[in-house]
């Protein structure tokens, strides 16, 4: 009950009639002292809400007395509030005013339903490029809108962590320990058609974060980033048993040497 009141709020129903819609489709028809009673709530608000509603169309108002009224059957509802948010946005869409240049700006996106909801209106809407860097349980969630893209001829380059796949060989930058971060996330990022980003993490518990921008840097340096890794990958699949081979104990400290780091007698972490 509580998800088909909240989705009627979504479609532009206030609390009051969402309520009323639904005890009519519940009775099937039924007087505003009827529907009153049965939600605890004044006669007047009902009446109130009943005249909108019947004016609107979406309530039908019987003869007699007292006056009974019901609801559409859900095919009705449905088509006729379709119709009309359909040409609620065509309208919105074109007489919408375009203001000049805007500059780019980063924002943040808080909530695992907000982020990806973000995601999914920009993948939806990608015309010639997604590069995407994440781990595979939060690819599975968006199977069905790589999938379309690719449909539409978009092309699609991917690099997945997780599942079967290997860990990534490179270390991870520690955390100097002043700001401690939380373990269980797993970080991703998406740029499309090379002018929109995001960069986030997602919890185990479900809550997610992400910052998204057109800055044109953090486009270049998630694109830079996402290059040189799925570079180093591939050197690393056709000269894996060389490069240890000539490099020995020495391939491992290349990487190490930049993000680890030791303490120093006075406590203070110093750079190796």
């Amino acid at each position: 009950m509580e998800q088909l009141l909240l989705h009627l709020r979504n479609l532009g129903f206030t609390e009051m009639e969402s309520k009323i819609m639904v005890e009519l489709a519940t009775k099937g028809q039924a007087s505003g002292y009827e529907v009153a009673k049965q939600l605890g709530v004044s006669r007047s608000n009902v009446y109130a809400a009943l005249q909108r509603l019947t004016q609107q169309g979406y309530v039908r108002c019987g003869e007699g007395e007292p006056a009974r009224y019901s609801v559409l059957n859900p095919e009705e509802l449905a088509t006729m509030i379709s119709g009309r948010v359909q040409a609620s946005l065509a309208y919105m869409e074109s007489e919408m005013p375009r203001g000049g240049p805007v500059s780019p700006s980063f924002y943040n996106v808080e909530g695992d339903r907000n982020v990806m909801g973000a995601l999914i209106r920009q993948l939806n809407m990608a015309e010639q490029e997604i590069v995407v860097d994440m781990w595979r349980e939060e690819a599975s969630l968006l199977r069905s809108e790589l999938e379309q893209a690719e449909l539409r001829g978009v092309r699609l380059l991917w690099a997945f962590d997780g599942g079967n796949a290997a860990a990534a060989s490179y270390p991870v930058w520690p955390s100097f320990g002043k700001n401690s971060q939380r373990a269980d996330g797993r970080k991703f990022s998406f740029v499309i058609d090379r002018s929109w980003c995001m960069l986030g993490m997602r919890y185990d518990d479900g809550s997610a974060q992400a910052v998204v921008t057109e800055h044109p840097v953090l486009v270049e340096l998630l694109l830079n980033h996402f290059t040189q890794e799925m570079v180093l990958f591939e050197l690393e699949q056709d000269m894996g048993a060389e490069l240890v081979e000539r490099y020995g104990e020495r391939y491992s400290k290349i990487h190490s040497k930049y993000v680890m780091y030791d303490q120093g007698d006075d406590g203070e972490e110093q750079a190796q």
